[in-house]
């Protein structure tokens, strides 16, 4: 995960250095188009480590804490978020061979899907919780086309990079243990979001276009917040145990394909 997000960190300074070349450029374009897009991204998290901010916490108390669990690693809940969905809608300008974007993207539900290590790891540790993220960027793309490169058949690649903002929401975060369940307050926290793409666009006719794109897209941190946690014993033998719970986080980013349609004012 460190090497991936290290390899797009490197690419998005290598396209902001080339967007900003091409704006710089004498001869540049000064006049273009609005365009509106919409579209649709389809992509996974890979893997994602749930831990605390301050292990040795005491008050209020740490959820993991600094010991080592039954895999040998430290206490912690891994697993990943499964399929991230996300829909795009972009505010657009074209200064030909660049286009400057305002993107806001939501994603209405990502579950989470992990095992806890406290205990040994054939015994039962199952850890869930769902989430949602609404991001806002200034985007930036550059059309190959447009810096008199080759088209690919009807093709036109383009590449881009994004800086904003994002907040994203946890819900209740459960763990299901042989006989108690622990629960972890919500929590929600804004962030710096990037983003990275490269992909392809084809006119469909004088004003509308298709792109289909990768895009590597970092959302900054999930949290829990501090709070009132509990402990259920399932079979109601005991009553909740209350707990105050530090905050836990992971990192939230994804590798995602996109479809969208662009449409030129």
């Amino acid at each position: 995960m460190f090497a991936t997000g290290l390899f797009a960190r490197r690419t998005g300074l290598v396209v902001v250095a080339v967007l900003v070349g091409v704006w710089m450029a004498p001869g540049a374009a000064v006049a273009g188009d609005f365009y509106l897009r919409g579209g649709l991204g389809l992509g996974r998290s890979g893997d994602v480590i749930f831990m605390d901010k301050d292990c040795s916490s005491t008050a209020p108390a740490a959820l993991y804490g600094c010991g080592t669990g039954g895999d040998g690693a430290p206490y912690r809940s891994r697993g990943d978020f499964g399929a991230v969905a996300a829909l795009e809608l972009g505010l657009g300008y074209t200064v030909a061979p660049a286009r400057f974007e305002v993107l806001v993207e939501y994603r209405p539900r990502i579950e989470f899907e992990g095992r806890a290590n406290f205990l040994a790891p054939e015994r039962r540790q199952e850890v869930s919780a769902d989430l949602s993220s609404v991001s806002g960027m200034l985007a930036a793309f550059v059309d190959f086309a447009g810096l008199g490169l080759p088209r690919l058949g009807p093709f036109d690649p383009f590449i881009g990079a994004g800086l904003g903002a994002v907040r994203n929401r946890i819900g209740e975060t459960r763990m299901t243990f042989p006989a108690t369940t622990t629960i972890v307050p919500d929590g929600s926290r804004t962030d710096l979001a990037w983003m990275v793409t490269a992909g392809v666009s084809m006119p469909l006719d004088e004003r509308v276009s298709l792109d289909i794109a990768w895009r590597y897209t970092h959302l900054g941190e999930v949290r829990t917040r501090r709070g009132a946690g509990r402990v259920v014993w399932r079979d109601g033998s005991r009553e909740p145990l209350p707990l105050d719970l530090a905050p836990t986080w992971a990192r939230l980013a994804s590798h995602e394909a996109r479809l969208s349609l662009r449409y030129a004012f």
